[in-house]
């Protein structure tokens, strides 16, 4: 089944990213890190950009849609996830101005970093949780072949991670260059470390 292969792999890179401001931020409060702050606004970018341009238009289109036409099982999460993305906007602004606060003032900037963070990540965690424990299941009990079919054929025709997409345009984000940029700027043992962010 593509679809659940490239929508986990898409849940892991995001989770990857939220890990490695994770293990940042507690590197720089214990003081064995100097802050990347390029690095870390591109990051939280990634974190705006990607899912909202890509993965969440996918699930809805390709998955919450047609289990809505399937069965009202899942109603009540789907309710909740639908609303959440609506709300991406406003959530990732907060994050977007705390990580530009602390550029900004890296004294007294990180606190307000740190907490707009841990808010952030622990959304995002248990958003990622209610599709993969309640949603998923029931995809997977009432999708017809029909169902998976066009799924398959979604989310392939838009892998961020492999580059595909279906109609390229002109000025979007590669976003499978974008992560191995990330990866390579993020210092040991959560990435290359080879060395400040580039963009």
């Amino acid at each position: 089944m593509d679809a659940m292969r490239i929508l986990m792999d898409e849940h892991q890179s995001l989770a990857a990213i939220i890990h490695a401001i994770r293990h940042m931020i507690g590197e720089i409060e214990a003081g064995r890190l100097q802050p990347d702050h390029k690095l870390l606004e591109a990051m939280v970018h990634y974190l705006e950009a990607y899912p909202e341009k890509r993965h969440h238009p996918k699930e809805d289109a390709f998955l919450f849609g047609p289990l809505r036409a399937r069965t009202h099982d899942a109603d009540a999460a789907l309710d909740r996830l639908e609303a959440e993305h609506a709300d991406a906007d406003a959530r990732i602004a907060v994050l977007e101005a705390a990580v530009q606060g602390y550029a900004h003032d890296p004294a007294g900037g990180f606190a307000a970093f740190k907490a707009a963070f841990n808010d952030y990540a622990a959304f995002y965690r248990n958003h990622m949780m209610t599709e993969e424990r309640e949603v998923l299941p029931q995809i997977r009990k009432h999708f017809t072949a029909e169902d998976w079919a066009r799924a398959n054929a979604g989310f392939v025709a838009d892998d961020p991670l492999s580059g595909t997409r279906a109609t390229a345009r002109a000025g979007e984000e590669d976003f499978a260059q974008i992560f191995s940029r990330l990866v390579a700027a993020a210092p040991a043992p959560i990435g290359l470390g080879a060395g400040p962010y580039k963009g």
